[in-house]
C-alpha cells in the first residue's frame, strides 16, 4: 500500500531551493553591478571627448586668453589657392576665351594657369585637384557630330571611362571644385554643347562639385541668349569671377527670401548638391544614365523672364518633378512658336512676336563686310565683278557663259539664313543657319524696293571714280539681272514665288541658287530664268564633310532635290565646286548624279580661298590649279555622253559643260535671250501657268570669244585686261 502524502517530509527540498535562490540572486546582483560600472565608465569617456571637442571649437585666440592671458593672431584659412583653366578648342575660340578668363582672374591676385587639354594627363594630375583648393574651369567646344575637339579627345575619353569604372568609385574626385563653359551651335540641336554637358556630368559622377551652373555659348547668333557666343561667354565669365570672390571669402550666400518649408535654402558657395557616394547621389547618377546630362545644371539664372524658376537647392525627391516641369515648359514654348504660322499675308499677334533674323550683333558683323541690310532678314551687296565691269575690266563668268551684263546685275537674297555650313563659305559663316523659317517675315514688295534702292546708291558711289565708263555707269543704275546667290538659302523665304514674280514684272531676270536641301520648295518654285543647284560632292560622306548640312536626312533631301530639278522645263544648272583633296576623285559618282537630275548645264569651278576663318579648315592647298580643273572636266565629260565642254572663264577658274541640245549646227547657244524670256514669262502669267515654255525657247548664240579653246580664254574683247603690279599674269577684276 503506497504511503500517503501526509507521511512525506518536504523540509530538505525546501531548504535546497532556498539555497539556490540566494545563489542566483547574488549572481544577478553581480552582473547588474558590472553593467552599471561599464555605463559610468563610458559616460565619463563621452564627457571627456565632448570637452575636448568644445575646446577645439573655441577659437585659438580665446583658448589662449583663457589659459595664459595672451592672444595670438589666427592664421586666415585659404578657401581658394588658385584657378586652372582647361580648354578644348578646334578653331581657337575656346583658347581665346581661356586667355580672356585668365586675364580677368589675374586682377583678383589669384594664381592662374591656362592648360591645353592635349598636354594634360588626367591619370597623373587630375587627382591632385582634390586637395589643391584650386578651382578648375573647363572651356570645351563641341566639334562635328557632337565629338570633342582633337586636343580634348583623350581627356574626354579618359573621363568618360573613369566615370563608368567602378574601380574609381563615386567619390574619386570628392573635394575637387569645377565649372564648365561649353561652346556649340544650337542649329545642330541633337549635338548642341554635347561635350560641355558630358564633361560636366562625368566630373559630377566622379564626386567633384560644381561651383556654379554650366554655361552654354551658342554660335547661332539668332538663338544665342545674349546675341553672340562672345556675349554668352562674357556673361558666364562675370558670374564666375563673382563666384570666385565669394569663395575666397568663404562666405555663405545671404538668404534671398525664397526659403521653403521653414528651411533657408542658402548654402556655402560651391558646396555639393548631393554628397558623393550617398544613396541620393546614386539615384541621380542612375537618372543621368537614363536621361542624359543633369538637366537642371543647364538652366541659366540670368534671365528669369525666359527660364523657369528653379530653386538653388532642392530635395532629391523633388528633382524629377522640377526637371519634368522645365521640359514641359520648353515644349509648350516651342509648340506655341510652331502654331504662330507666318506665311502669305497672314499676320497674327503670336507671329509678330517672332525674333528678327538679323540681331544687333549680326547686323554689326554683316555691315562691316559691306552688306546693305534690308528689313529683318534680307540683304544686298555690290559684287566685285559689277565694279570691274563698270571700269571696263571684264565681267564675271556668268557674262561669258550666259551673256549677263555684270554692271547691271544686283546680288541679293531675301533670306540670309542657310541650312548648311560649307567649309568654303565665302561669308565665313557670319550669316545665321536653320532648317525652317521661324523668324519675322518682311513683305517681298518692300524687300525688292529697298534692294534696288540700296544697289543704286552703291552704284552712285562710283560716279567720277577714275576708269569708270560713263555709259556703263548710266546703264548700271537700271537693274537688269538679279543673282539670288549672295548668301544663305533664298528658297527658304516663304514668299519666294511672289518675290520672283515681282522681279519679272520689273523686267529683271532671275538666277536662283539653292543648296539642294529643300526638294518640296524646288517643286513648288515658279519658272525662273536659270535655276542652280550646288552639287559640292557626289557621295554622302564627302557631302557631309564639305557642306556640313543641318538636316539629318541631308543625303535623301539632296537626291530628291536633283530629281525635282529634272522635272523643270526652264534652264537648270549643276554648280560643282572642286575642293582639292576632298572631292576631285569622285568622277563616277558625279556622272551618276548628272543622270539623276539631267541638268542643262554644269558649271565646274575651283574653290575660292577667302582667307583664314575660324569656321573652316580650308587652306590654299585645297584650291586646284586651272589645269587641274580642266583635266577634271575632260574626264567627267568622258563619262556623260550627252554633254560637251562649251565655255571657259580662266580668271574664275571655271568651265561650262553644256547638254548637246544647246549645240545647233555645230554652234553653241548657251547665252540667254533676256527679252524673249520676259515675253515668255508674261505669257505664262497671263495664262495662269497653262502656257509653259522650255529652255530652248529663249536661248541665244554664244560669241566665239566665250567658247572653250578660244584665245581670249573667256575674256570679253570689248574690255581691257588689267594687270596687277607684281603679277606675271593678266587678270581682270578688282
Amino acid at each position: 500500500m503506497a504511503p500517503s502524502l501526509d507521511t512525506w517530509d518536504f523540509s530538505p527540498l525546501i531548504s535546497l531551493w532556498i539555497n539556490r535562490f540566494y545563489i542566483y540572486l547574488a549572481f544577478a546582483f553581480g552582473i547588474t553591478l558590472w553593467i552599471c560600472f561599464q555605463i559610468v565608465i563610458r559616460k565619463q569617456s563621452f564627457i571627456f571627448k565632448d570637452q575636448n571637442s568644445q575646446d577645439k571649437s573655441v577659437p585659438k585666440a580665446t583658448r589662449d586668453l583663457m589659459t595664459n592671458g595672451s592672444v595670438s593672431l589666427e592664421k586666415k584659412e585659404v578657401f581658394v589657392s588658385g584657378v586652372k583653366i582647361f580648354y578644348g578648342s578646334q578653331t581657337g575660340t575656346a583658347k581665346g576665351f581661356a586667355a580672356a578668363l585668365a586675364e580677368a582672374i589675374s586682377s583678383l591676385d589669384l594664381p592662374v594657369a591656362v592648360i591645353d587639354l592635349k598636354e594634360y594627363d588626367p591619370d597623373d594630375h587630375l587627382l591632385e585637384e582634390v586637395t589643391s583648393k584650386n578651382v578648375c574651369a573647363f572651356l570645351v567646344a563641341t566639334y562635328t557630330d557632337g565629338r570633342p575637339t582633337e586636343n580634348a579627345e583623350w581627356f574626354c575619353k579618359w573621363l568618360e571611362e573613369a566615370s563608368n569604372d567602378f574601380r574609381f568609385g563615386k567619390s574619386y574626385l570628392k573635394g575637387m571644385r569645377y565649372a564648365v563653359f561649353g561652346l556649340g551651335n544650337s542649329a545642330y540641336a541633337s549635338h548642341f554643347n554635347k561635350v560641355g554637358k558630358n564633361v560636366d556630368k562625368w566630373l559630377w559622377m566622379l564626386g567633384a562639385q560644381r561651383v556654379m551652373t554650366r554655361g552654354e555659348g551658342d554660335c547661332h547668333v539668332v538663338r544665342s541668349k545674349h546675341g553672340s557666343i562672345e556675349d554668352d561667354f562674357r556673361a558666364w565669365k562675370a558670374k564666375f569671377i563673382l563666384q570666385l570672390q565669394v569663395l575666397r571669402k568663404g562666405e555663405k550666400k545671404p538668404c534671398d527670401g525664397n526659403c521653403k518649408k521653414g528651411k533657408c535654402e542658402s548654402r556655402q558657395p560651391g558646396s555639393e548638391e548631393v554628397e558623393p557616394g550617398s544613396p541620393a547621389r546614386d539615384r541621380l547618377q542612375q537618372r543621368d544614365h537614363a536621361e542624359g546630362p543633369f538637366e537642371s545644371a543647364s538652366v541659366d539664372e540670368s534671365d528669369p523672364e525666359e527660364q523657369p524658376s528653379v530653386p538653388s537647392v532642392v530635395d532629391v525627391e523633388d528633382l524629377g518633378t522640377i526637371v519634368s516641369r522645365v521640359r514641359k515648359e520648353k515644349r509648350a514654348k516651342v509648340q506655341q512658336e510652331e502654331k504662330a504660322g507666318l506665311f502669305g499675308n497672314e499676320v497674327t499677334n503670336e507671329a509678330s512676336e517672332r525674333r528678327a533674323m538679323i540681331t544687333p550683333a549680326l547686323r554689326e558683323a554683316l555691315t562691316k563686310q559691306g552688306y546693305q541690310l534690308i528689313g529683318s532678314h534680307s540683304g544686298v551687296k555690290l559684287c566685285r565683278w559689277t565694279k570691274s565691269m563698270l571700269r571696263g575690266r571684264g565681267g564675271c563668268y556668268k557674262h561669258t557663259f550666259y551673256g549677263i551684263e555684270s554692271h547691271r546685275c544686283m546680288e541679293t537674297t531675301p533670306s540670309l539664313a542657310c541650312a548648311n555650313k560649307c567649309v568654303f563659305c565665302w561669308r565665313h559663316h557670319t550669316n545665321p543657319v536653320g532648317t525652317e523659317w521661324r523668324w519675322k517675315m518682311d513683305q517681298p514688295e518692300m524687300i525688292l524696293k529697298e534692294a534696288i534702292e540700296n544697289h543704286q546708291n552703291m552704284i552712285k558711289q562710283f560716279k567720277g571714280v577714275p576708269g569708270v565708263r560713263e555709259q556703263r555707269f548710266t546703264e548700271g543704275m537700271t537693274v537688269k539681272h538679279c543673282a539670288l546667290s549672295l548668301v544663305g538659302e533664298p528658297i527658304m523665304y516663304p514668299e519666294i514665288n511672289r518675290f520672283l514674280k515681282l522681279l519679272h514684272e520689273s523686267k529683271i531676270s532671275s538666277f536662283l541658287v539653292t543648296n539642294a536641301q529643300f526638294p518640296v520648295e524646288i517643286r513648288k518654285l515658279m519658272p525662273v530664268t536659270q535655276l542652280y543647284v550646288s552639287v559640292d560632292a557626289s557621295t554622302e560622306g564627302s557631302l557631309k564633310k564639305i557642306d556640313r548640312p543641318l538636316f539629318k536626312d541631308f543625303w535623301q533631301r539632296f537626291r530628291d532635290s536633283l530629281k525635282a530639278l529634272a522635272a523643270k522645263q526652264q534652264r537648270t544648272v549643276y554648280r560643282l565646286t572642286l575642293v582639292k583633296a576632298w572631292n576631285v576623285d569622285e568622277l563616277q559618282a558625279y556622272a551618276e548624279l548628272v543622270c539623276l537630275g539631267s541638268p542643262d548645264f554644269i558649271e565646274v569651278k575651283g574653290v575660292t580661298y577667302c582667307g583664314e576663318s575660324s569656321a573652316s579648315s580650308l587652306t590654299m592647298a585645297n584650291v586646284p590649279w586651272y589645269e587641274e580643273v580642266v583635266r577634271f572636266v575632260h574626264e567627267l565629260v568622258g563619262l556623260i555622253p550627252d554633254y560637251e565642254i562649251a565655255c571657259e572663264h580662266e580668271h574664275s577658274n571655271c568651265l561650262l559643260i553644256a547638254h548637246k541640245k544647246f549645240k545647233v549646227d555645230r554652234e553653241w547657244w548657251t547665252w540667254i535671250d533676256y527679252n524673249r524670256f520676259q515675253e515668255l514669262i508674261q505669257e505664262y502669267e497671263d495664262s495662269s501657268g497653262s502656257k509653259t515654255f522650255s529652255a530652248k525657247d529663249y536661248m541665244a548664240k554664244t560669241p566665239h570669244w566665250a567658247l572653250f579653246g578660244a584665245s581670249e580664254r573667256g575674256f570679253d574683247p570689248k574690255d581691257i585686261r588689267y594687270q596687277r603690279k607684281n603679277k606675271s599674269k593678266d587678270i581682270s577684276g578688282c
